[in-house]
């Protein structure tokens, strides 16, 4: 295969290591803390759970390891949901940790994410296969997917691959929901009397999965990174051109920490903030006058350009527009057949409207005929809108437009205004790791290699102090069970990882605020520039700005 330079050059990169890691594995013992409860519904978690509930946070030390954690072992490793920078040296640490332990140790990766336990399509990793995938970006060694481990078929299954391929343990690298799964399978292991531990490992760009134990999820770092960069060119030939405004969606449905953390690093004239935008109720038309004010400022200066982000979500968390697409969900489900049936575009959309309650018609009708299409047309396997789909930059701007020209004409826009949107979202999944995310993932995959050595099941991988040297990260691990609660999924309640939201008080969400108020009138842009891998530490190695603001000392 013909490699680049840079790729050749990054295989070569040795990712640092946490001081009790990067000792002899027979001198790390396991320090055990007090039991742990849940984040809410307790009880019935608990019944849930019955046999990995409560378990203690698990912190790795210097010591003496237990002898029989020197054994060899062999470890099965999937890798579920959308791909994060980093997957791959989360697998070179796994191996490289087992190998440490007993270089008689074998790590199996199954294929295709989840389904490859389910249906037992597997691929043993050696040195040889690694050498390839250590520091570069991409899932594509083993390949992910979205299956879920649920009916008692696919549990059963599951069982039969570990017990067949004679596993000691199974390591799930996803997002909440794929860990969600790991800790149902390790309760399921558990009380079939299967002595196979299931660890966890934090994976997700958009940095919805953390909490005060799990600091950052892997992958964030380098995606708000690349992002960052792309963010940081367009500002500044928006700068040079001085004649487009930009408006970018960037990736993060559920929540808005990437739009946050790319605002920090890149300074643009706006940033919506999807959970800011909840919190206050606010309507579409009040979002669209927020992006004006700065538009009409800047125009009074001469500065008809600038650069807007939003978040993959945001229409989700606008009270009026989740309204809406609750209707339009319940309407096309109960219709389906009738709204099927009609013969072109145009009468489904008129079918769409005439039948929408009151308080829902008159938004859908103000919007662009495009977005209304994109409403009604696209759904999901399961009858609902895909929210991913709707080109809300392109939504922004038209209403934008529409409000610029009233303006206009009542002569309170001096401006002119031509926008260009983009969407910047499979561009960061799969990047060349930064540094601190090459780090992050082969500790991580260090530390569950001693998760499943020590038999601790049902936990995630841990590595904590992100915001100092490397050295001086805390390796352990976290009970899954500690970061759940329950939540209504098609229509039942069931134990999700609770996702973790932008904090309007939090001392991220605090810098954006103070700051954006100038950034919105001048032109206060911030130029990022490549992730660099080589060079001073505080270029190479720095942290996402959340972190730093979030750990602040």
């Amino acid at each position: 295969m013909d490699i680049s330079p840079l790729q050749e050059a990054r295989y070569a990169y040795a990712p640092k290591l946490p001081g009790a890691l990067g000792t002899d594995p027979a001198s790390v013992a396991v320090e055990l803390g007090e039991p742990t409860e849940a984040v809410a519904d307790r009880d019935e978690l608990k019944a849930l759970f019955k046999a990995t509930y409560g378990k203690p946070i698990a912190r790795f030390v210097p010591g003496k390891a237990n002898v029989g954690s020197r054994r060899p072992l062999k470890v099965g490793v999937i890798l579920s949901g959308g791909q994060a920078p980093g997957g791959h040296n989360v697998i070179a640490g796994l191996f490289d940790g087992l190998k440490r332990l007993n270089d008689g140790s074998t790590l199996i990766g199954f294929k295709g994410g989840p389904s490859g336990l389910v249906d037992d399509k597997a691929v043993e990793i050696d040195a040889k296969l690694l050498a390839g995938y250590r520091n570069t970006g991409g899932f594509d060694m083993i390949g992910s997917g979205r299956t879920k481990i649920e009916t008692s078929e696919q549990f059963a299954a599951s069982l039969a691959t570990a017990r067949k391929r004679g596993l000691d343990a199974v390591v799930v690298v996803g997002g909440d929901d794929s860990n969600t799964n790991a800790a149902l399978l390790a309760e399921y292991f558990v009380k079939e009397g299967a002595p196979v531990a299931v660890v966890g490992v934090p994976k997700t760009i958009d940095g919805d999965l953390k909490n005060e134990y799990v600091e950052t999820s892997f992958g964030f770092d380098t995606a708000t990174k690349t992002y960052a960069e792309l963010v940081g060119n367009i500002e500044r030939d928006a700068a040079s051109a001085r004649k487009y405004w930009h408006f970018i969606k960037l990736m993060g449905r559920s929540a808005s920490h990437i739009a946050l953390e790319v605002a920090l690093q890149t300074r643009p004239n706006v940033a919506l903030i999807s959970e800011e935008i909840e919190a206050k109720s606010m309507t579409i038309a009040q979002v669209v006058e927020e992006l004006v004010r700065s538009i009409v400022a800047r125009a009074e200066k001469g500065m008809n350009f600038g650069v807007v982000l939003v978040p993959e979500g945001l229409v989700e968390f606008v009270p009026e527009f989740k309204a809406l697409i609750a209707s339009l969900n319940e309407l096309l489900a109960r219709e389906a057949a009738a709204f099927g049936a009609l013969a072109d575009d145009a009468a489904r959309l008129e079918f769409v409207r005439s039948r929408l309650p009151a308080d829902s018609a008159p938004l859908y009708a103000s919007l662009p005929a495009d977005i209304r299409s994109q409403l009604a047309m696209d759904r999901d396997p399961h009858g609902n809108v895909q929210v991913s789909r709707i080109e809300t930059e392109k939504l922004l701007v038209a209403l934008v437009e529409r409000r610029l020209k009233e303006l206009s004409k009542e002569g309170r826009y001096p401006g002119r205004f031509s926008a260009l949107a983009h969407f910047f979202g499979y561009e960061g999944r799969c990047a060349f790791p930064s540094n601190f995310d090459a780090d992050y993932c082969y500790s991580l995959g260090h530390s569950a290699a001693l998760l499943a050595a020590n038999g601790l099941t049902g936990y995630l991988s841990s590595v904590r102090g992100l915001e100092k040297p490397a050295r001086e990260w805390v390796a352990g691990g976290i009970p899954l069970t500690m970061m759940m609660n329950l939540e209504r999924r098609h229509g039942e309640r069931k134990p999700v990882i609770r996702k973790a939201l932008v904090e309007l008080d939090g001392a991220p969400f605090k810098a954006f605020a103070a700051a954006r108020g100038a950034w919105a009138v001048e032109t206060a842009y911030r130029f990022p520039g490549a992730i660099q891998y080589y060079g001073p530490a505080e270029v190479c190695d720095r942290p996402t700005e959340t972190l730093l603001l979030e750990k602040a000392r």
